[in-house]
């Protein structure tokens, strides 16, 4: 019934998750291509109402927000306490980042599980920045779309209305 509304809101949830993919590739927070895989929306249309939720993996809202560490803060309300991320968790982007151990004292490289703990260690104490990946584009076109709704759903009214009549008309 309402197809204007419906349009507007597919439009603005579509705008939202094509730049917030960008912003991944351009911030180079696209390692695995998981995250950015995973952001889509989806819109439930019922006879009275409609539902807009945004869908990403567990982990882009650490990524988009950020996290405090115990020795840096950032502006979040998410932060390290007591436990640091699992250091495995951190295998195959360090594979997909080509990174490669230092060589420790003895002149041998440091292993992957090493590494991986030094990451995790480090993430833990610095935390994750605030990359606002998903945030600024949702805000940027939240900001517009109530204009834009509502002249979507004027126009909705105005079809109902002439239709409405023409059926009147015709009997």
């Amino acid at each position: 019934m309402l197809e204007n509304v419906q349009k507007e809101l597919n439009r603005f949830a579509k705008y939202v998750v094509t730049q917030s993919r960008a912003n991944l590739t351009r911030q180079k927070k696209n390692a695995s291509k998981q995250l950015w895989q995973s952001i889509d929306y989806d819109l439930k249309v019922s006879k009275n109402s409609f539902q807009l939720e945004f869908l990403m993996e567990d982990y882009g809202i650490f990524q988009d927000k950020g996290v405090s560490g115990t020795e840096k803060k950032y502006n979040t309300k998410y932060k390290y306490t007591n436990k640091m991320p699992p250091p495995s968790k951190l295998d195959k982007w360090i594979v997909k980042r080509n990174l490669r151990g230092v060589r420790g004292k003895d002149g041998k490289f440091i292993s992957r599980k090493s590494l991986q703990f030094m990451i995790a260690r480090s993430i833990y104490k610095n935390g994750i920045k605030p990359s606002l990946f998903f945030t600024k584009p949702f805000e940027k076109a939240f900001k517009n779309i109530n204009e834009d709704l509502i002249e979507a759903y004027k126009l909705d009214v105005e079809k109902l209305l002439n239709d409405t009549i023409k059926d009147n008309l015709k009997k």
